[in-house]
């Protein structure tokens, strides 16, 4: 057989084997895997690296309008090159409804800018923030069918934020179409009786946003989501899990056998409530929602990576300038309820997990690639196409040094941020080369590919958001009274 490529004498880790072999490519798929594979027209030497699949961040906020009305500092070439640096080779981003806006129009937008700027693949999660009747009818069930498998709803922030009513009519739709609900689970009047006592005292400045939102608004909204989605039989992942309160939810939800997925970020294992409490507005790089909580709240996430009850382990690349174009939308003076939500993170997630998961003895490699890859991939619709290193599958691989040294600095990176929340933090482990569809993406630190050279994952309908078949008694009430197609 005749390869395009051939990588050699890679040490092969994928989430389940390590094998030292060749991959052979041809029209950017993986078309053999072995020992001395036929030259190909081309050849790299991956020199005993690893070789893992190529990573999938399937939570990043790119070229976002927020809800309230400010724009993400990266657009899909910045947040595509920066992922591309750290070994993600497709992103799952938001294409984010706003009240009154049609979802197909939406797509349509987040097509347009993605198409012409995105140097790796990519895909998309629809945000359901105006359910009407004709959204709840006809335009997410026809975009379901189309390959948008999945969709993020909130229950707090007064722009975006769904009833408990409202929950249950998304829940219907996804458990009928066969789609995945991700919810943001934080109690919303907790949330905003707190702050506005908080304000009224004076208390503006970026470490009371830590404190606005406790870790009890997390663990009340995650097992009121969960019991929504429990009594609809729908499958749920419940995103950015923060503190033990709520992951402990989440356990008991799964020790019954629910379908109850979770993520959590970088940010929760590397930041603290007290990164808010800096000088000079600094706090503000730090505020995200949920919050960074304390070192106990770290390694109780740790653990949960470690022990499975964290299926993924994403950026939530929120990327906002640290200007009033940003975090500072009202000046030095802004109050913490109104710095923009979020931190950057998508090309250090990979290395940050590598260096202080694996190194550490905290996880093994075949978690790491599972949770920064395959688990991701079969989630959301994309395996074995994506996160695989399989017959058949995308190039899409990553050629990883471990013993590489970096010291993190914001002028290193390649997003459009100026500033990272892990600068100075000395981790080993990088890639070396990125390849995307067996396109060598980025060559020891320098891009090799031309903007709009990335293409659209259109995705299946994942086994994860199968419904269990478990009936409330309520449920099977309604079933015997004829009453099948309630929801």
């Amino acid at each position: 057989m005749d390869f395009d490529l051939v990588i050699r004498d890679g040490n092969v880790v994928t989430a389940t084997e390590e094998v030292f072999c060749d991959i052979g490519i041809k029209r950017g798929r993986i078309a053999a895997i072995g020992d001395k594979l036929p030259k190909g027209e081309r050849e790299i030497d991956a020199d005993g690296n690893y070789v893992f699949p190529g990573g999938i961040d399937s939570h990043t906020h790119i070229e976002q309008l927020s809800s309230s009305g400010i724009m993400c500092a990266d657009d899909f070439y910045t947040g595509t090159v920066s992922a591309a640096h750290g070994g993600t080779t497709t992103v799952i981003s938001f294409a984010a409804q706003h009240k009154g806006d049609s979802l197909p129009k939406v797509l349509t937008d987040y097509h347009s800018l993605a198409k012409e700027k995105a140097v790796i693949d990519y895909s998309f999660h629809l945000i359901i923030s105006d359910p009407t009747e004709a959204v709840l009818k006809d335009e997410l069930p026809e975009l379901i069918r189309n390959g948008y498998t999945s969709f993020k709803v909130y229950m707090t922030y007064d722009a975006l934020r769904l009833d408990d009513y409202q929950m249950l009519d998304v829940f219907s739709v996804a458990r009928r179409e066969g789609a995945l609900t991700m919810v943001h689970a934080e109690n919303h009047d907790l949330i905003r009786w707190l702050t506005d006592r908080l304000l009224e005292h004076g208390a503006t400045k970026p470490k009371f946003h830590a404190v606005s939102h406790p870790r009890l608004a997390e663990s009340e909204a995650t097992s009121r989501a969960i019991s929504l989605a429990e009594f609809l039989d729908a499958p749920c992942l419940i995103v950015h899990v923060s503190a033990e309160e709520g992951m402990e939810a989440i356990q008991r939800a799964q020790r019954r056998g629910l379908k109850v997925y979770a993520e959590t970020c970088p940010q929760y294992l590397f930041l603290t409530a007290e990164d808010l409490d800096q000088e000079d507005m600094a706090g503000a790089m730090c505020c995200c929602s949920p919050p960074p909580r304390d070192k106990a709240a770290q390694e109780a996430m740790w653990r949960g990576l470690a022990d499975g009850t964290f299926q993924v382990f994403s950026s939530d690349h929120a990327p906002y300038r640290f200007d009033e174009s940003g975090k500072l939308a009202q000046g030095e003076d802004t109050p913490f309820n109104k710095i923009a939500n979020g931190v950057p993170g998508l090309e250090v997630r990979m290395p940050l997990l590598f260096s202080e998961g694996v190194l550490k003895d905290r996880i093994d490699l075949h978690r790491f690639v599972e949770l920064t890859s395959t688990r991701a991939a079969k989630l959301y619709g994309m395996f074995p196409r994506k996160g695989s290193i399989s017959i058949g599958a995308d190039a899409d691989l990553v050629i990883w040094d471990a013993n590489k040294e970096v010291t993190i600095a914001w002028e290193n990176l390649h997003d459009n941020v100026g500033y990272t929340p892990y600068e100075g933090k000395k981790i080993r482990g990088w890639p070396l080369q990125v390849f995307s569809r067996g396109r060598l993406v980025v060559d020891n630190g320098e891009l090799q590919v031309e903007k709009g050279s990335g293409e659209f994952i259109p995705r299946e309908k994942p086994s994860s958001a199968e419904p269990l078949g478990r009936t409330s008694p309520e449920a099977e009430l309604i079933r015997r009274s004829g009453f099948d197609d309630l929801w």
